[in-house]
């Protein structure tokens, strides 16, 4: 019998310089994934990283594993080709807020709604920092930037919201300034079979910097960092004075626990089939400037695309139906140019 083979970080990081800008928040986020890669065991020949185009999308230069650097948007769609053809691989998608809610967006709901099983890593720092610094789908009304002088008048995309929308059975928020949350929040993400989403608050320093300091700062965390945990009580603050509970209309509200009382606190499940709640729970902050939801919002089971697609070829064929692609493309109205 085989010896199981130890993995380090070294085994998943490549011989490439990395490249950003110093003091980018996606240094966090590539330390965090390198780290994470050995335990969960997988080798890196059976890895996939897949990037559209920005800053972010240089990730698969850095990672020792196969890696896809596609066209801008189209990452969700290289990947559920992958996903699809080769269900045996471990396939991440890496994108940013630009490249993943602009161009790609309609790729990106399709690829969530089929519940293709990759797993989708936003990096979202509320700016596109690789064309130097032009407002992008979640940059915020009034936001002054190189493409928007006057200030932005677009109202700007929530995108876990978005991501609930389009029926994610996995949907999760994290930020670059904990490793060991974005650690976890990766580790659940990838285990989960389907596609899963978790946006990244990620800072840009050059081009938006601080733009989440409101609620990661360190003195800040404790009273603008809402964690999220399955069964339990939704509560946050140094003694856990804060609370979120629902109105009657089912829109979640910020409160004093002391003023409404624990038992009507509301209790956090990730696992409700219906997404209403988590809905809510994204719907909480408007912007990284009050108190904001991170960890896992949604985490449902539904047959994952390649599985269901396996099993119609699994059950042609038992019928005699092998594919034959001659036959189909000479099938039905066929005309000779000439």
């Amino acid at each position: 019998m085989a010896e199981p083979v130890t993995l380090s970080r070294k085994d998943f990081s490549s011989d490439q310089e990395v490249r950003w800008c110093p003091g980018c928040g996606d240094y966090s986020v590539l330390t965090a994934v390198q780290l994470l890669l050995p335990e969960i065991g997988i080798l890196p020949q059976n890895q996939v990283f897949v990037s559209g185009i920005g800053c972010s999308s240089r990730f698969p230069y850095y990672m020792n594993t196969y890696g896809v650097h596609s066209i801008h948007g189209r990452a969700p769609a290289f990947a559920t080709g992958i996903a699809a053809a080769r269900p045996d691989l471990d396939v991440w998608v890496v994108t940013g807020d630009g490249d993943g809610l602009s161009i790609g967006g309609n790729h990106l709901i399709h690829a969530l709604r089929r519940n293709i099983n990759i797993t989708i890593l936003m990096f979202n720092n509320q700016i596109y920092g690789l064309t130097k610094g032009q407002y992008s789908p979640t940059s915020e009304v009034g936001k002054v930037t190189k493409s928007t002088p006057f200030g932005s008048i677009d109202h700007p995309f929530n995108p876990i919201s978005v991501a609930l929308g389009a029926e994610a059975s996995f949907v999760a928020r994290t930020h670059d300034m904990d490793r060991k949350h974005m650690t976890e929040v990766f580790r659940r993400a990838n285990a989960h079979q389907g596609a899963s989403f978790v946006e990244i608050y990620q800072n840009c320093n050059v081009f938006n910097d601080g733009a989440f300091d409101a609620v990661v700062a360190k003195d800040s965390r404790a009273d603008m960092l809402i964690d999220l945990h399955h069964g339990e009580k939704i509560v946050f603050g140094a003694d856990g004075e804060h609370g979120v509970m629902l109105d009657e209309f089912g829109e979640a509200h910020v409160v004093s626990v002391a003023d409404v009382g624990l038992e009507k606190i509301l209790v956090h499940d990730e696992q409700r089939p219906e997404p209403s709640l988590a809905f809510a729970l994204s719907r909480l902050a408007s912007g990284p400037y009050e108190p904001t939801p991170v960890g896992i919002f949604r985490a449902i089971q539904r047959p994952s695309y390649e599985i269901e697609l396996s099993r119609q070829l699994a059950a042609v064929q038992e019928r005699g139906g092998a594919p034959d692609l001659d036959g189909l493309l000479g099938s039905g109205n066929v005309w000779e140019v000439v």
